[in-house]
């Protein structure tokens, strides 16, 4: 195979290959991105409301210690604003209804013992979270016990009221979008450290849902894009990659060989595995990807002539243990109309969901946000959902979660090349892993990773 001097071929025109590819072209090397989907994004998307009211249909926030996601924003030119925080937020746990004042650490107004518990739990979590290595997490103390066992197992052990558990478990759905029995207990608390720590996960105000861009987060892509310009290339799905000494040859489903000197594959974890490789991947890297299992969540809206709940003084955030719609916001635009609210169905009520007929869905949806905000949400002027399972290309989201075992046995896999096959994707970073922040962080340190190569 020929060495095609410095030409670098991405695979998916996400946040993490588009970063790959624009720091590879401010250092001079030659790039062609290829996209499977007619549209630049990943599992950011963009949408409008039937007044023209853009939505992000996929990833949409971003918040403080996210510091290349701003840096990013500034450098193409956008702009972002506050998620609506004022007034007070709906918590549902063990069938009482709470409001309470949306500040950093706020915990509802429970009995004694149950706040105890939960100050505990807390506390335990975020001690322990501090101590998992975020470049090897494997070399953690106490790693092999933490990744033999679900955070299902840690919450049953360091919990110890039902009230407190469920606040856990819905924590759990929110962040990872499946079931606390799903993922290892060291994966979770990897996460949290990685992006700062659980309260920052789930917080608005100094957390990860503080800010929104201006016009929706897939405006990020799409510039980036647009400063790409020919070299990205949509509608052209990856089917094979040959790989030896002397280069790479990326082959299309619809025949077309291109051939390059190296190949950055950011493809969520289970996507990469179902390319087929020449030679075939090493055992370990291969296994890797059949245990990293993306999450199953369906973002849904209504939509309303205003943002009604905000004269009853509620900021339109709602947390309960029961489903489907476990978690809100309030998606309403700067302008303040129309009235937005966004909802998920996660994890095991995602999966349930999906397989029931649209309209039942809808009025499921509909009927969680009659309960958390009266009467008038009952009759939304429009309905809009995306289910991530079901997206080709994506199959799942917020991101792969590490199911028990996986990070001590094969975590050195992660992020380490195969010959001239490099691997960049939200799930590769040790910093805010799974969020935007970690795509561009990833795509960009791969970039780099390159370069030095070279």
């Amino acid at each position: 195979m020929r060495d095609s001097g410095n030409r670098v071929i991405v695979v998916g025109a996400g946040l993490a290959g588009l970063s790959a590819a624009r720091r590879l072209v401010t250092q001079g090397f030659e790039v062609t991105v290829l996209e499977a989907r007619d549209r630049v994004g990943g599992r950011t998307e963009g949408a409008v409301t039937a007044d023209g009211t853009s939505i992000e249909l996929g990833g949409q926030w971003v918040g403080p210690t996210q510091d290349r996601m701003y840096e990013l924003i500034a450098e193409l030119g956008l702009e972002t604003f506050p998620t609506y925080n004022e007034g007070q937020t709906l918590v549902q746990l063990g069938g009482k209804t709470m409001r309470m004042a949306p500040k950093r650490g706020a915990v509802p107004k429970l009995n004694p013992f149950v706040l105890a518990d939960l100050a505990q739990g807390m506390a335990r979590f975020n001690r322990a979270a501090k101590t998992v290595s975020l470049d090897e997490p494997w070399m953690s103390k106490e790693a092999k016990l933490l990744d033999g066992q679900t955070f299902e197992t840690w919450i049953r052990s360091h919990l110890h009221t039902p009230t407190g558990r469920e606040y856990f478990r819905v924590a759990c759905e929110a962040v990872f979008s499946t079931e606390s029995t799903d993922l290892s207990a060291l994966h979770a608390l990897f996460y949290a450290h990685s992006g700062t720590d659980l309260d920052t996960l789930l917080g608005v105000d100094r957390g990860a849902q503080q800010d929104r861009v201006v016009g929706g987060t897939i405006r990020i892509a799409e510039t980036m894009a647009a400063q790409l310009g020919d070299r990205v290339r949509l509608n052209t799905p990856v089917r094979r990659i040959v790989h030896d000494g002397d280069g790479v040859r990326v082959e299309t489903t619809s025949g077309e060989v291109l051939e390059g000197h190296r190949v950055i594959v950011t493809l969520p974890p289970t996507l990469a595995g179902r390319l087929e490789y020449s030679p075939a991947l090493p055992s370990w890297r291969d296994q890797l990807t059949q245990r990293l299992p993306a999450g199953s969540v369906v973002k849904l809206y209504c939509v309303y002539p205003e943002p009604f709940w905000r004269a009853d003084g509620l900021n339109g955030q709602a947390a309960s243990d029961e489903g489907p719609v476990k978690v809100t916001f309030d998606n309403t635009p700067p302008s303040g109309t129309p009235g937005i609210l966004v909802g998920f169905m996660e994890a095991n009520d995602g999966r349930t969901w999906v397989r029931r007929p649209h309209a039942e869905r809808r009025q499921a949806a509909i009927d969680c946000f009659v309960r958390y905000f009266g009467s008038q949400a009952a009759d939304p002027v429009e309905y809009l959902e995306r289910d991530w399972m079901a997206e080709e290309y994506s199959r799942g989201c917020y991101g792969a979660h590490f199911t028990p075992g996986v990070w001590t046995a094969f975590g050195h896999a992660l992020r380490e090349p195969v010959g001239r096959i490099h691997w960049a994707g939200a799930e590769c970073s040790p910093v805010w892993n799974g969020y935007m922040e970690g795509a561009v962080r990833s795509g960009e340190s791969t970039a780099d990773q390159i370069a030095r190569l070279l």
